[in-house]
């Protein structure tokens, strides 16, 4: 089974060996002449390769530097929303200390009927004032 594998192989490399140079545009002959094309496409591939390869490189070292920025923007957003939070869970206590006692209660709903109240004077005015000068 593996010598039919290895001969199988062998086979077909041998039938496609050369054709990559029918595509280029002829057979080659000569192997002095193959050999100097052949070198010569090796440097060339090679040219375009280590150009590849730096590109390739240089583009990494963009990403990693564009991932590093958008971590400490995003460390930065983080200790931002803590603070928020902080700030809010202060005012939130501060506001159930203002509830808990009825007294307190009282004068908060006082203050928010004058503060409908006024809206709705303000609006009802301007609606007047429309209507007769309007």
């Amino acid at each position: 089974m593996m010598s039919y594998r290895r001969e199988h192989r062998s086979s077909r490399a041998a039938l496609f060996d050369n054709m990559d140079s029918l595509e280029e545009g002829g057979l080659r002959s000569s192997s002095s002449y193959s050999s100097g094309i052949d070198d010569y496409d090796n440097e060339k591939t090679m040219d375009t390769l280590h150009d590849r390869v730096s590109f390739l490189k240089r583009l990494t070292g963009d990403i990693h530097e564009e991932v590093e920025s958008h971590n400490r923007m995003l460390d930065r957003v983080g200790n931002e929303m803590d603070a928020s939070r902080g700030i809010m869970s202060g005012t939130i206590d501060r506001f159930k200390m203002v509830f808990e006692k009825k007294s307190n209660r009282r004068i908060c709903k006082l203050a928010a009927y004058f503060v409908v109240a006024f809206f709705v004077l303000y609006y009802i005015i301007r609606i007047l004032l429309y209507f007769l000068y309007g």
